[in-house]
């Protein structure tokens, strides 16, 4: 059952109870007076313990369906969607123990958190504990923290600082992890750094998103990277590990990540990858549209069912604020990394393909809209002639290679900056990552949620918004003291 379909039973039983209080209150302004004698007195009893009787069994009818109201514009009271995810979709019980500072407000909130979500799932067995008022209890558990989760489970133990519930099932699930995994970063072309700055941002230096074909200058920022995606498999319980291409890909790589690749492969680099993805491993793929692939690679993706294409997409009707060449994305395949996805946007996309493969299949995870075009050369004005159509911005494919022993999986994206720290937390950027992940490591029947993500603060201002505050600040304001002055002037003159 969703979490709508629950609220909404919580209210029905709520108007229930209520229903039944009215007809009994009604019901006892109507009885009809009672005779003297001893058929007074019988008729109060049976009265009073008819009540009773429909009072104590609409209680319990009440605490048995466990009914919950969040009546706050903001669902305070609730916990998150992503918690309320991770819980239902339990396979194997959790014993959490919540150790609480009674005085704090956030610790009491998170109390509240932890007690409904043991509710939503009997795999779940929660206990909550004040260490002043039961120290022996709190030190036969080993823990000296306030404001903390112990989650025990199959034998293992994690403790978790904290009064967010979505980090708590964040905790939920790192320990009911079947084995750990691993996410290798290939590092040794220029790649994305998994090691940085995770506030940096495009935006304070001369980098610019539009992709300008007239020359294709990249303009490499120092300390800018993937680093928020790397702290968010952290979360997650996922190690992150560099590596490099000198030699065959280690079988403990559940995913192999190529992040915006900026110089080219040596030919035998593909034929390692190609190794890999035989031995049944899984790799995702962020190119650029100013990469130029190496032509093994490129027939390697192509015998994985993917055609990477070169240029620019530009899309003048599904596009980001105004930036044609920001693709935004709101409808998607049915696929499991295209889950729980609402809108995504691209800072620059190259045009991918499907291709025919024996023994492979593959699907566009989502496209451009019909009305774009490629644009590979900006000097030769291609807009008006070129021709129009939807493209393929990401592909998913699986199969057995040639030659192969086990299926691979593999996903293709033809943009890399919308998973940089500049737009990794935004919209459903981060959301299809890690889908893709969870996805490409065979994950994907288990729940999946997004760690919170640190975010500087920003404004956010309609195209309308910009305009009126230019005009006041830029026109209004000086214009009045032009006005003032003038006025003066003419009362002086």
């Amino acid at each position: 059952m969703s979490q709508h379909a629950g609220e909404w039973m919580d209210v029905l039983w709520a108007l229930g109870v209520l229903a039944a209080l009215v007809a009994l209150f009604v019901a006892g302004l109507r009885l009809p007076p009672t005779p003297h004698g001893w058929r007074r007195w019988s008729g109060r009893i049976l009265t009073a313990l008819a009540a009773a009787t429909v009072v104590v069994a609409a209680n319990v009818a009440l605490f048995r369906n466990d009914a919950h109201l969040d009546l706050t514009r903001e669902q305070a009271f609730t916990p998150s969607p992503e918690a309320v995810r991770v819980v239902t979709g339990l396979k194997q019980d959790v014993e959490l123990v919540y150790f609480y500072q009674k005085g704090n407000p956030a610790a009491r909130h998170a109390v509240v958190m932890v007690e409904l979500l043991g509710r939503m799932s009997p795999r779940l067995k929660v206990r909550t504990i004040d260490p002043d008022q039961s120290p022996a209890i709190a030190g036969s558990y080993g823990v000296r923290l306030y404001n903390a989760a112990l989650l025990i489970s199959d034998g293992r133990r994690l403790e978790v600082p904290t009064t967010d519930d979505r980090e708590i099932a964040l905790a939920i699930l790192r320990i009911t992890r079947a084995a750990a995994k691993t996410v290798c970063f290939i590092t040794d072309h220029g790649e994305y750094d998994i090691d940085n700055f995770e506030f940096h941002t495009h935006f304070e230096g001369t980098h610019s998103h539009s992709h300008d074909i007239q020359g294709m200058a990249v303009v490499q920022m120092e300390q800018h990277g993937i680093g928020r995606l790397r702290r968010a498999l952290d979360k997650l319980g996922i190690v992150a590990r560099k590596i490099t291409m000198a030699g065959p890909i280690a079988d403990d790589c559940s995913l192999v990540v190529d992040a915006n690749p900026r110089t080219q492969y040596a030919p035998p680099t593909a034929d390692l990858l190609a190794a890999y993805l035989r031995r049944g491993g899984s790799a995702l793929f962020l190119f650029e549209p100013d990469y130029a692939l190496e032509p093994r690679l490129a027939a390697m993706l192509k015998s994985a069912g993917v055609g990477v294409g070169d240029g620019v997409l530009v899309d003048p009707s599904d596009h980001y604020y105004t930036d044609e060449q920001m693709i935004a994305v709101a409808k998607y395949a049915r696929h499991p990394a295209t889950r729980f996805l609402a809108l995504s946007f691209f800072p620059g996309a190259r045009p991918l393909s499907l291709e025919t493969a024996p023994g492979i299949a593959s699907v566009a995870l989502f496209s451009s809209s019909a009305s774009s075009y490629v644009v590979v050369d900006r000097l030769k004005a291609e807009a008006p002639g070129a021709p129009r159509g939807a493209h393929p911005l990401a592909i998913a494919s699986e199969g057995t290679l040639p030659g192969g022993t086990r299926p691979f999986r593999l996903i293709a994206i033809g943009d890399a900056d919308f998973a940089s720290n500049s737009f990794f937390p935004y919209l459903s950027n981060a959301d299809l990552l890690l889908n893709s992940v969870a996805w490409l490591m065979r994950e994907e029947s288990a729940p999946t949620m997004k760690p919170p993500v640190e975010v500087l603060p920003t404004v956010a201002l309609t195209n309308t918004q910009m305009r009126w505050i230019f005009l006041l600040t830029v026109i209004g304001l000086p214009g009045a003291i032009v006005l003032a002055g003038a006025v003066m002037w003419w009362r002086r003159r």
